[in-house]
Formats: C-alpha cells, structure tokens, sequence
C-alpha cells in the first residue's frame, strides 16, 4: 500500500485519537501523521501525497478546528491543485449538545478540497447518527466518518474499523 499522509486539527485531543487509531489500523509504516499546528508548513506536505486522511472537530457554530482555519485562507490565495489526489475526512462532534452542526467542519473540508480537484471517498451513511442537521451530509451520507466521542465512544472502534475497510480498495 502506498504512504498515507494523515493530517489532523485537534484542540480537545479527541481528533487525535483518531488520528492516532487510524495509523494503528492501518498497516505499520503505512501512514505518516501530521498535527496541522505542529507540522503542517504548506500544501506541498500534503500533495507528496496520492492518499489523504483530514481530520477536524467542529467547533462555534459549524467550523474547523482553528488550525485549519488559516490554511483554508492560505488554499483560497494559493489555489494548490490536488487533482489526483484522493482524500477521506474524518472529524470529532457532539451529536447531543451540537446536533445541529454536527460534524459540519467535514463538509467545509470536503468544499474546499473538491474545489481543489480532490476525488473525495470514504462516505458514511447517516442512519446509524442521531443529528439534527450537519453540513457534512450530502446527497444523503456524511461526507466522511464522523465520530461522537462524548456520547457514542462504544461505537468508535467499529465505526473506524468499518470505515477503513471501505478506504482500502480505494487506496490501494
């Protein structure tokens, strides 16, 4: 399998525990990690990359964890072209005290990424979430893996398991 470039915002730490699942599931030396605070310098970090995991939680009304925010400003300006490249999304959100965005960061991921020429996989369907309205929901799924760790941790391991089981055709 090729080398997966993992890139995550997390202030809380829970979407660095996913993150840091993620590497695990995959298989060793696989995945190299990316804290967007501590290691993202600029676009071409990530475009070394065929294969991309982003994570962000959702915070305020529906936004990106705030280490994204200044390289989403950085993506308008510099348009870097990530045709070819394909990327899955991952994020961290409250169902019950934020069900209405909940895990909306996914969906301004997926807008910005698209816009880049991203091909964007990894959908998940939205029946097994209980949300009132989410910005990452497109066409009927979320638009990558949203996970609840406040109110569903029971689920996380499976939820990931099952996700990447989709990716790996995918990412071959």
């Amino acid at each position: 399998m090729t080398k997966i470039g993992i890139f995550y915002g997390s202030t809380a730490g829970v979407t660095e525990e996913i993150a840091e699942k993620l590497v695990e599931y995959f298989d060793e030396g696989v995945c190299d990690l990316y804290n967007m605070e501590e290691d993202f310098d600029d676009f071409e970090d990530m475009l070394q990359y065929d294969y991309l995991l982003l994570g962000s939680s959702t915070w305020g009304s529906g936004e990106v964890q705030n280490d994204w925010r200044d390289p989403l400003v950085d993506m308008e300006d510099e348009k870097p072209d990530f045709t070819g490249k394909k990327i899955a999304l991952f994020g961290a959100g409250d169902c019950n005290c934020h069900g209405e965005n909940f895990v909306s960061a996914l969906g301004i991921l997926y807008d910005y990424f698209k816009e880049a020429g991203a091909t964007v996989v990894g959908e998940v369907p939205t029946d097994d979430y209980t949300f009132s309205k989410s910005h990452a929901v497109r066409d009927g799924k979320f638009v990558g893996l949203p996970i609840d760790e406040i109110n569903e941790s029971e689920k996380t391991d499976e939820r990931i398991e099952a996700w990447i089981e989709t990716l790996r055709p995918q990412f071959a």
